[in-house]
Parts: C-alpha cells; sequence; structure tokens
C-alpha cells in the first residue's frame, strides 16, 4: 500500500490518495479488549444519510478505542458491529491507524473540525472516493463520511458550461482542443480530450486527471507544479508538456490552466487542452480533418469553422471553389466583403463581425474576384457562440445560382405561357373577326355563286390553320422565320384549289428574316389572296410553264419586300381589276400592314411589289 496526502489550500481540505490497498490493511478480526456503551440515539444515527464512526481517545491519544463504524463499511468488511466494537484502532486497522494516527491526535488536542477527501486507486484506476469529516465532541472524535458512487458518471458541472455541446464539439475537433473542469474533486471531460488521448470516455474518467497521467517522466516535473500552484492559490497559467498515449503515440500539449472561485464559493479548476504536434500532410488524425473532409466532394457546400477569425478560419473546399481562388492564395479579411451586392447584407455582416448580432441568415448575390459578369447567388447562414470564455462561430455557405436562376427562368417561363395564352385568344379572335369580314364581303360579290364563296373561305382557313399551327409551337409570336411558312403555303394551296393546269411555285425568302405575327398575318393573307386570283384567272390554257414566283428580301434594317408575280396571261383592264373584291382586300390588309403595294409592269402575266416594314406594335404584353 502506498499513501501520498496532500493539503489542499484553495478548498480547505486534506486529499489522502491510497493506492492498491487490500482488506488486510483495514481490517483485521482481533479480541475486544474494552466495554463500551452503545451510543444514545441510536435510530438517528442509523437513519442520518451519511457514516457515522466514533473513537474514544486511549491513553491521551496514543491510540483510539472504536465504539461505532458505520453501516457501510461494516458491510463492505462482512462484520458486524460486535467484531468491532471495543478494539484498538491500531489492532483492528493498522492501515486506517498509520494514515489517520497525526489527525486524529491533531482532532483530540485542539478540538478543530477538519475536512479529509479519501480517494483510493487500484493499478492507478480509482476505486472509491469518500468525503469525511473528523470533530470533538463529548470526549469521542467522529468520523463522518460520504462515499461516493465511482461506477456512475454524471455531469455535475453542467450549470458551469453553457454553451452548445454540438458545435463547441466542432470546435475542439477543428482545433485539437479539449477542455476539463475539476469541481469537488471530481473531473469533467470534454470530448475534445479523448480525440487528443486517443481513446474513448471510460467509467471511471470523471475521478482522475486522465491526460496528466500520460505524461513522460521528462515532464513529470512541470505536472506537479501545476498541482502545487493550482493548490495553493487561484491562478491562470501556460505550460507546455508531452504525454504517450496508450495506443504509443508521443503528443505536444499546451495547456492553459485557470483555478479560480465561482459565485457560490465553489473552487473551480478547468483546464483547455490544445495538441499542438506536427502532423505530417498525409496522416489524418486530426477529426478535423475528417469532418471537413466529408464536404470535399461538394463544390457548393462549404463548412466555415471560426469565419469570424481572421487567424483561426478553417474552410472546407466548397468554400474556396465558390469564391473561384486557390486555397493557398486566400487572404480571410474583411476585404470579401467588399464583394457582396447588397450593401445592407454587408452591414448586418459587420454587425455579426462587432457582436451586435449573434446570428446571420441570408440570402444574397457575391461578385466573383469583384467581376459583376461572374455573379454568384450564395445562402449564408452564421451562428456565435461562447465556449471557453471566448467567442466563437460556425457557419454553412452554399452556392445556390444554379436554383436561383432555374427559379428565375420558370417564373419568365411561367410569364411567357401566359402571354401565350393571351397571344392565343387575342389572334383566334382577331382571325374569326377576318373570317367574318371576308365572308361578308364574298356574300356581296357572289351571292350567286356559294360554290366560290366556300372555296374562298377554304383557302383562308387553310392558311390561318397554317399560321397557328406553325405560330404557336414556337411559342414566339416576336421572332418568326418566314420561310418555312412560305414553303408550306405553295403545297397546302395546290391541295386546296382544283385546277386543271400543273402550277410550278418558285419562292425565295431571306433566311435570316425573322417577323412578328402582326406582320406575318396580313402579309401571308395578301400573298394568299395573290395567289388565288393567278390560280383562278392567270392560266387559262393548259401549259407546262405555269408558274407563280414569290420573292421576299430585308431592303435594310427596317424594310422589307415582296415580290410576287405570274407568267400568265396579265391583264388587259387595269381600272376593272384595281375595283373588284381581291384587289379591295389586298389593299386593306396593305393598310394594316403599313406597306406599300404597286402593280409591276411586265411582258407576261402579273406582278406586284408590296415594301412593308419589319416590325408592328405587339399589341400583347
Amino acid at each position: 500500500m502506498r499513501v501520498e496526502k496532500e493539503y489542499r489550500h484553495l478548498e480547505g481540505i486534506d486529499e489522502i490518495r491510497i493506492f492498491n490497498a487490500s482488506q488486510k490493511n483495514f481490517y483485521r478480526r482481533t479480541r475486544r479488549e474494552f466495554e463500551v456503551d452503545d451510543l444514545p440515539l441510536p435510530v438517528l444515527m442509523n437513519n442520518i444519510p451519511v457514516e457515522i464512526h466514533s473513537l474514544i481517545p486511549y491513553e491521551e491519544g496514543i491510540d483510539f478505542i472504536i465504539e461505532k463504524v458505520g453501516d457501510f463499511t461494516l458491510g463492505k468488511y462482512n462484520c458486524t458491529p460486535d467484531d468491532v466494537k471495543g478494539r484498538l484502532l491500531s489492532k483492528l486497522s493498522p492501515g486506517f491507524y498509520e494514515i489517520l494516527h497525526d489527525e486524529l491526535l491533531e482532532i483530540y488536542h485542539n478540538h478543530q473540525v477538519k475536512k479529509i477527501r479519501f480517494v483510493y486507486y487500484n493499478k492507478n484506476k480509482l476505486a472509491k472516493l469518500s468525503q469525511a469529516k473528523l470533530l470533538y465532541d463529548n470526549g469521542r472524535i467522529f468520523v463522518t463520511s460520504n462515499n461516493i458512487d465511482t461506477r456512475i458518471s454524471s455531469r455535475v458541472d453542467l450549470e458551469y458550461r453553457d454553451f452548445d455541446e454540438d458545435k463547441s464539439d466542432i470546435i475542439e475537433n477543428f482545433s485539437q482542443t479539449g477542455s476539463y473542469y475539476n469541481i469537488d474533486g471530481k473531473y469533467t471531460w470534454s470530448q475534445g480530450i479523448f480525440n487528443i488521448i486517443n481513446r474513448a470516455k471510460e467509467e471511471s474518467d470523471d475521478y482522475y486527471n486522465i491526460v496528466f497521467d500520460l505524461v513522460i517522466p521528462e515532464d513529470k516535473h512541470i505536472v506537479n507544479k501545476i498541482f502545487d500552484i493550482t493548490n495553493r492559490e487561484t491562478a491562470q497559467f501556460e505550460e507546455i508538456i508531452r504525454i504517450m498515449t496508450d495506443n504509443g503515440i508521443l503528443k505536444t500539449i499546451r495547456l492553459n490552466i485557470y483555478s479560480y472561485f465561482d459565485e457560490s464559493g465553489i473552487i473551480i479548476r478547468q483546464g483547455l487542452i490544445n495538441d499542438i504536434t506536427n502532423y505530417s500532410d498525409d496522416e489524418l488524425t486530426k477529426p478535423v480533418d475528417f469532418l471537413l473532409n466529408g464536404f470535399k466532394n461538394s463544390k457548393k457546400l462549404a463548412l466555415l469553422v471560426e469565419p469570424l477569425n481572421a487567424k483561426q478560419f478553417k474552410f472546407s473546399k466548397g468554400y474556396y471553389n465558390l469564391i473561384e481562388i486557390d486555397a493557398s492564395r486566400y487572404y480571410h479579411s474583411r476585404a470579401i466583403l467588399d464583394n457582396i451586392v447588397e450593401k445592407d447584407t454587408v452591414e448586418r455582416l459587420n454587425k455579426l463581425i462587432k457582436g451586435d448580432i449573434n446570428k446571420f441568415d441570408e440570402t444574397f448575390s457575391y461578385y466573383i474576384d469583384g467581376n459583376p459578369n461572374n455573379r454568384k447567388v450564395v445562402d449564408l447562414y452564421i451562428e456565435c457562440f461562447e465556449y471557453g470564455n471566448a467567442i466563437h462561430s460556425i457557419g454553412f455557405l452554399t452556392d445556390i445560382t444554379e436554383e436561383k436562376d432555374n427559379y428565375e427562368q420558370l417564373i419568365i417561363s411561367n410569364d411567357q405561357r401566359l402571354i401565350l395564352i393571351k397571344e392565343i385568344h387575342h389572334r383566334v379572335k382577331n382571325n374569326l373577326q377576318v373570317l367574318n369580314s371576308f365572308l361578308n364581303l364574298e356574300k356581296r360579290a357572289y351571292r350567286d355563286n356559294p360554290d366560290l364563296i366556300i372555296e374562298h373561305m377554304q383557302t383562308l382557313l387553310s392558311s390561318l390553320a397554317l399560321l397557328h399551327e406553325k405560330t404557336y409551337n414556337s411559342q414566339d409570336f416576336k421572332n418568326i422565320n418566314l420561310k418555312d411558312y412560305l414553303l408550306d403555303h405553295d403545297k397546302q394551296t395546290m391541295n386546296v384549289v382544283d385546277s386543271i393546269n400543273p402550277i410550278e411555285f418558285d419562292t425565295y425568302v431571306d433566311e435570316d428574316l425573322n417577323l412578328s405575327i402582326e406582320v406575318i398575318t396580313p402579309l401571308l393573307l395578301i400573298v394568299d389572296e395573290i395567289t388565288m386570283n393567278a390560280v383562278k384567272h392567270a392560266f387559262p390554257d393548259v401549259s407546262p410553264k405555269n408558274k407563280i414566283t414569290k420573292s421576299i428580301r430585308s431592303l435594310d434594317d427596317e424594310m422589307a419586300e415582296l415580290i410576287i408575280k405570274d407568267n400568265g396571261v396579265g391583264m388587259k383592264d387595269l381600272n376593272h381589276i384595281t375595283k373588284n373584291l381581291g384587289c379591295e382586300i389586298i389593299k386593306s390588309l396593305t393598310r394594316q400592314l403599313g406597306g406599300k403595294i404597286t402593280l409591276i409592269e411586265q411582258e407576261n402575266g402579273t406582278g406586284y411589289k408590296l415594301v412593308f416594314p419589319k416590325e408592328m406594335e405587339h399589341t400583347i404584353e
């Protein structure tokens, strides 16, 4: 058995540490030498929630006669009150006699109360812990003890740790730090400590210093100095020691030790421990590397540890992907805020940095390297919290540029669909009105020839159907390519016209000529009317060379030209032609188009030239 004694000045208590004691050191059966009376109030004595032992001084304190031993101790040594009563302490329990004789003698002479903490170790592991008081009363020395079950691990110091443990674990993992508290002889260790010493928590860890016990012999004197200083005074100091972990790794750690009284007068011993061992880059021993590497495949999500600390920050790779800068060239300062577009966001971030607020959660725009042409939309969350007498921060940065663009495109697409629906209803209405107007004109002009009216209406309906089909499939009413329209119009015209003469269509349209539906609708109806007139009247004789030619070209940025002609018999009475129904319809459509149409002089057949603007006011927005 080995015994160490130390007076804990700040707590005002003697601490007695007993190593590797056996039962025979504390209890030996021996015969009774003295008759002693039972203590008064036995029921009260047995129901007080502490053990009470009673000793009577013998020969001026040379030895002590045992009068009573507490039930817990009797049960531990499997004996009864009669087995211990009336025996001398030196014979019944030579171990306790050796350990406590000086203290018992002191109490016998000065009648002062003394506090003692008994700490029992078995193979350097805590086996039992008890708090005791020695006091003199009515010629006896009473020893009261309160045994603590060291098998139960409880967090007795939670009231002293007002912080979020999840966030503190991340901070500790990042910085390879850990912390502990020692209150009334009991330790509480943070998870970071177990990361440093490379093992899991054990049941007895609350009752001995699991870090100092690993110190190498060369640095043992530093630990002794620490215990000595924290024993005698409240203090704050920093030391560096080396430890050897259970799995044989030598580590260098920095200690920041604090010893102070709390508001209730309880002595608190606090330690902050930082692993400063130099690791090679390819050695994944730091838990923070594992944590941050969990984000390494994400280019849009970044973990930010201590983002408000210009010296201690550490970010996952996603951060540098997002801001498009190599991590080795990155310098963390407030200058990065200059690239944030929204100035009110910058103001709130500055409030967070100054400590006016403790949380930031916003979406904003960021210019990469200050370039407005390289814009990203990000979501940033940062939370500040207190831990280890300092303010720490942790956050997440997410690139939502693609999602934001997709959302905006969806809004634009929905708006375009609404416009498209309005356009469809508007065009259907207008075209029905055009058909109605044409039908009224045809009824007055050809009341005696209903078949001709039906044929004309069929041609118009086919042309408008073609217009609807191609326009609405494109979903763009402002930039419609005209070439496909006219080529399909030629095929469709031949399908609806009953002619005995074969007619060849030759059509040319500038490839890059795009027009709006406001221009194409009257233009297509003009082409349709002139084409139908030529089909009906230009080719009375059967000929293999009957031909209708159409050409549409850009004249400049604002105007275009349509030339349409046939090689038929031509028109003899121009005055009559310009006054017939077809000509009136063409004139009306030309006015609607805002253009100018003229006859072309040529030897054979009839030709028209229509000059018209490429753009008209779009009526639906």
